[in-house]
């Protein structure tokens, strides 16, 4: 089955330059952006802190990266790090944050991927010698594992003040933040206010073959900076890349809402099928998470079965599978993929009677 054929809903990082974006790619001006000498790179930065109500930012190769050297900048080895049990951080980084920074995850058992001020008050200590000391406070906006729930910002607030009261720093994964944007009608700034640092992504639904941008103050920036050359994340001429991202936040942000709306058309489509169980009214941005009929065995084997229909979907569990909607999956792709998940329920069902 060739490329074309196939219906990639397995991730929004599916997308592709499009043809505009590739000739801004072509067309960019370039220099060293490891001397600070790329203006495509600078012009972007300048950007991006301003969008995000920042001091400063820097060009870094992935998100990963970014949290990676987030944790990095506000800890040191053997101090804790809180964020909640499906935070991108401890399920999808290789093991970096123990790997990279030396420090220790204390998860927070949210709802959705969210916690509150309460939850975080409950999961602070008094600071003692024998227990690592905890540093900094992470929350995922969109939240990935919680279906692509927004934070609320009276939330996001609280959960910063709360942070900051007990001397711990703030750090926001805003890998999908312009999702949570077009989606609240909150300005990334806004979203942002309350943390120490703050990073946006490209390469997912905002269609850029890479990149992304983490922000904070002058002096966090500079200590990211010098991390990020120790670990081999300068790119010299990106500006190629910058030029891509800088496409994508003139022409690809606003366009969110479609992704969104198709993944509401598509939950809704698919909710009535055999043994499928979901619920399409939490679906809010542009992931979509059910869990598979029994009948199915597995999310694995189910993801299996429908890929060789021509959808491609990803298993999140035992029984659980993600679709996400994007650049690439327009409203027809996106209501051919119902009918062949129904379909695929509707063989499941009568195999199994």
């Amino acid at each position: 089955m060739s490329a074309v054929e196939l219906i990639d809903l397995a991730s929004d990082t599916k997308t592709r330059p499009t043809p505009a974006m590739r000739a801004a790619m072509a067309a960019a001006e370039v220099g060293d952006e490891r001397a600070h000498e790329d203006p495509s790179v600078n012009r972007l930065l300048a950007r991006c802190a301003d969008l995000l109500g920042k001091e400063a930012a820097v060009f870094l190769p992935s998100g990963t990266m970014a949290n990676e050297i987030a944790l990095a900048v506000h800890c040191r080895p053997g101090d804790a790090v809180l964020c909640d049990a499906t935070s991108h951080l401890i399920g999808f980084e290789g093991g970096g944050p123990a790997a990279l920074a030396g420090v220790m995850i204390e998860p927070i058992g949210g709802r959705r991927g969210i916690f509150d001020a309460r939850m975080l008050r409950a999961a602070i200590r008094a600071d003692a010698p024998y227990a690592p000391r905890q540093r900094l406070v992470v929350v995922e906006q969109t939240s990935n594992l919680g279906g692509g729930a927004i934070w609320p910002q009276a939330t996001l607030d609280e959960v910063a003040e709360a942070a900051h009261a007990a001397g711990l720093a703030t750090h926001m994964d805003g890998a999908r933040l312009l999702n949570a944007c077009v989606a609240s009608g909150v300005a990334a700034a806004e979203h942002a206010r309350g943390y120490d640092s703050v990073w946006i992504d490209f390469s997912k639904g905002l269609g850029a073959p890479g990149g992304a941008v983490l922000a904070g103050s002058r002096a966090f920036c500079d200590e990211a900076f010098r991390i990020k050359l120790r670990w081999g994340g300068a790119m010299r001429q990106s500006g190629i890349i910058a030029a891509a991202c800088e496409y994508a936040l003139d022409h690809h942000v606003e366009r969110l809402a479609e992704d969104h709306a198709n993944a509401r058309r598509f939950a809704e489509a698919i909710a009535g099928a055999p043994g499928i169980a979901i619920a399409p009214a939490e679906v809010e941005t542009n992931l979509v998470y059910f869990d598979v009929p029994a009948a199915a065995g597995s999310a694995s084997a189910f993801v299996a079965a429908l890929q060789s229909r021509g959808v491609r979907l990803v298993a999140m569990g035992a029984t659980r599978v993600r679709a996400v909607t994007h650049l690439d999956a327009d409203i027809d792709a996106i209501d051919r993929a119902a009918v062949l998940v129904r379909a695929l329920c509707e063989e499941m069902r009568q195999d199994a009677s």
